[in-house]
């Protein structure tokens, strides 16, 4: 099994299309923990001119992903909630922050922070993952 966070995100990354179509490139990661960030573009906004909440949603999906996944214990999302504090705007470069709160032998829970370029906060995702024993890499 590998354990190297950064060798284990590079893989997913890889294999990740809803990721790259998203532009998402990775700033940071260790075990337990993403940094990650992205550039809104027009395609992204929503009926009433602002960036649909998938978005912003998608983007903190990642990074919990990335972070709950890097120690090589393919894991999945349980439960998921999202605050959406302020609007996103085409053009706007939005940086996710994944912080793990719980590391347990079948759970984690993970809370992400994204901010805009101003260093706003934008929006605040909760996720918790089921950890399934299997390796991602081998």
């Amino acid at each position: 099994m590998s354990n190297h966070p950064e060798k284990v995100v590079e893989h997913m990354m890889q294999n990740d299309r809803f990721s790259q179509w998203l532009g998402i490139s990775v700033i940071e990661i260790k075990e337990g923990y993403s940094k990650i960030k992205m550039t809104v573009r027009e395609e992204m906004l929503n009926g009433f001119g602002i960036v649909h909440g998938g978005i912003a949603f998608s983007l903190a999906d990642s990074a919990f992903a990335f972070a709950c996944n890097n120690r090589n214990n393919l894991s999945v999302a349980l439960d998921t909630s999202i605050n959406f504090i302020k609007p996103v705007h085409p053009g706007d470069e939005l940086v996710a922050e994944a912080k793990e709160l719980h590391n347990g032998r079948s759970t984690g829970l993970y809370h992400i922070s994204i901010f805009n370029q101003n260093d706003h906060l934008v929006a605040q995702f909760k996720g918790t993952c089921y950890r399934t024993g299997k390796p991602l890499v081998l």
